[in-house]
């Protein structure tokens, strides 16, 4: 992928300084022979500790399994569970004779507990006649039908042969497509159809520009003679229709419909439980490094083809876009904890499968820059009728109890909710209403703004948006800043930003705080606007990195309001500090966030921005700092 460079070169979706989705650096598979690589396997006592990691014939593990689907095997009899990944390396020993990475079109592993995993193959060995030379095959999704007795395999070709479209189509790159595959097993070997399920699509208002065409999602593990299939991504948003199977592979009936609004998802897996339909979806950056804050949303439909709604009623295709965070970053070694596949156990207890970035080891040993994504999972808990990763604590890197391999033997898990969030005593000496004017504490950190763009009206700060940014860079843009509280504390702001709530485009205008020790150095929370969007941005970004190495990552939380509000809590513990995000619309209920990790020290400094374009108006309320009560 290439950084956003403008409107029809429209890419992932995220945010002030940063543009890159999906895997990385793929090239044709190229092999299978694998050397020993490190990995950390189930303990035998019925526990597992993340990473899953599948242990290959000649000794090692797999090490990266991105966008990871899990089936049980659908036939009678077959105690099996299967997995399958996205083309990439399985470790960092899996080099050719050159030592180049090679890449495993889509790696298959099977279980019979979920923990204990083997690499039994690749299902594509070759690529599909259609597809470009060096395309990936990416983002695989495995159903069985019971009408046909078959397997369907279904997978993202990233490119296409120009020969596809016929000889006055523009020649291009990017324009990926769906195929799809049919086998008498889980594991092949597969008949890959000779045409695309779903073709290169164009976008009407672009010349030579393609929507992306990713992450196929059949509804159900078993099907009979059709199903809806949902795929699709940031740059063209998430559609659903109807497929109908037969012997050979599958076809598309009817006109998509749209599910989800560009540049916000991808990876859709849709599951029914009860009376709903549930459509869970990750977002922004996967493969960001250290600084990745990919992670998983969901809203809720009656109808397989939505609306899908999330918890405080905000739909998925809203400009100020609904989704309910069901798994983020939290904190520990786990960030970028995204691509889920949701399922339950032989005692019906729910789980999630996903891949993660170790932040303490994010890259491919022989390609540093290429992330590197094992597979991780956990239980996923329903609490007050909602989805969650245990309980609203993430990702799990301790010892944890296995699923259930057996109907009448649960898992040993049990869920422990996170604590409600407790406000202790403001602190008045670092708060401001702004019912006096603007408090003499405040400073400009960078090149002051003209002073008629700022001023305390009617008992409210108004900062007209700034041209510049403070993302990477040169920094063109200036922080209203103001000395930061010894200890742990909560720095809360409200603001109201003058964007339209629908509509494209005002990039990337944004309004919000930011807690920095020098521009160079912070963690931002902000309403800002990206493309037909509105989102809250929860970023990081560190002072300097190794060439080819990320500086800027991001993460969303909560959907924007008319007036939002924006939390920042920051806990200073053993190691580097912990900044956790929460977001309101006016009247609506808090939204926590993810977790980024930062070493800003007790000298940080609060700040207010307003920047991104000019033309804008933000308007701060308040800014108001408490303690937090154990």
């Amino acid at each position: 992928m290439c950084h956003l460079l403008g409107r029809r070169a429209r890419l992932a979706p995220l945010l002030t300084g940063t543009v890159l989705a999906g895997s990385l650096l793929l090239a044709p598979a190229a092999g299978s022979a694998v050397t020993p690589g490190p990995g950390a396997g189930p303990a035998p006592d019925g526990s597992y500790h993340n990473p899953l990691a599948p242990d290959l014939p000649g000794g090692g593990t797999i090490d990266s399994c991105a966008d990871p689907t899990v089936l049980h095997g659908q036939r009678p009899g077959d105690r099996y569970w299967y997995l399958y990944c996205t083309t990439d390396p399985l470790n960092d020993d899996d080099v050719d004779d050159q030592g180049d990475l090679r890449f495993h079109p889509i790696p298959m592993s099977r279980s019979r507990d979920l923990l204990h995993w083997n690499y039994v193959g690749d299902a594509l060995p070759e690529a599909p006649d259609w597809a470009a030379d060096g395309a990936g095959i990416w983002a695989p999704d495995v159903v069985y039908s019971a009408t046909t007795d078959r397997y369907y395999l279904t997978f993202v070709v990233t490119d296409t042969d120009d020969s596809l479209r016929g000889p006055d189509a523009c020649h291009s790159t990017g324009d990926s497509a769906l195929g799809i595959a049919v086998s008498d097993s889980p594991t092949g070997p597969w008949r890959v159809a000779d045409q695309p399920l779903v073709g290169p699509r164009p976008d009407p208002g672009a010349d030579c520009a393609f929507f992306w065409t990713y992450d196929p999602d059949v509804l159900g593990d078993t099907v009979r003679t059709s199903s809806t299939l949902y795929y699709g991504s940031y740059y063209g948003g998430i559609q659903a229709t109807r497929l109908v199977f037969d012997d050979r592979g599958a076809s598309i009936v009817g006109e998509p419909t749209q599910v989800a609004i560009g540049n916000r998802y991808e990876g859709a897996n849709v599951v029914r439980r009860g009376r709903w339909y549930w459509l869970f979806a990750s977002a922004t950056n996967c493969c960001n490094g250290p600084l990745t804050s990919y992670g998983v949303f969901v809203g809720r439909s009656r109808s397989p083809l939505g609306p899908f709604l999330d918890r405080d009623g905000q739909s998925l295709l809203a400009g100020r876009v609904g989704g309910t965070p069901v798994l983020l970053p939290n904190g520990n070694r786990w960030l970028g904890t995204g691509h889920n596949s949701v399922f339950t156990d032989a005692a019906g207890r729910w789980w999630t499968v996903y891949h993660a970035v170790d932040r303490h080891d994010p890259y491919f040993a022989t390609q540093p820059g290429f992330t590197r994504r094992p597979p991780l999972l956990d239980p996923l808990d329903w609490v007050g009728g909602w989805p969650t990763v245990r309980a609203d604590r993430g990702a799990s890197d301790r010892r944890m109890p296995a699923p259930a391999t057996q109907p009448h033997h649960p898992s040993g898990y049990h869920p422990q909710p996170v604590r409600p969030l407790r406000l202790g005593r403001e602190l008045p000496k670092f708060s401001d209403g702004f019912e006096h004017g603007l408090d003499a504490a405040w400073s400009w950190t960078g090149t002051p703004p003209a002073a008629d763009t700022y001023a305390v009206e009617d008992g409210k700060l108004r900062v007209d948006t700034q041209a510049g940014d403070i993302a990477r860079t040169p920094n063109t843009a200036a922080v209203l800043s103001r000395d930061a509280p010894r200890g742990d504390y909560l720095v809360q702001t409200r603001v109201r930003l003058n964007l339209p709530p629908e509509g494209c485009c005002h990039n990337y205008v944004q309004a919000g705080i930011v807690v920095h020790d020098g521009r160079d150095r912070f963690v931002k929370l902000v309403h800002v606007s990206i493309w037909e969007t509105r989102q809250t941005e929860f970023a990081k970004e560190i002072a300097r990195a190794p060439e080819g190495r990320p500086v800027y990552g991001n993460g969303v939380v909560g959907p924007p309001g008319d007036l939002t509000s924006l939390r920042i809590v920051v806990d200073h513990r053993r190691g580097p500090d912990h900044f956790t995000a929460y977001t309101r619309q006016d009247g609506g209920a808090w939204v926590r966030g993810g977790t980024w990790t930062h070493n800003l020290g007790q000298h940080a400094e609060v700040g207010l921005v307003s920047m991104g374009g000019e033309g804008y108006v933000a308007r701060f309320l308040d800014v108001r700092v408490w303690r937090v009560r154990d």
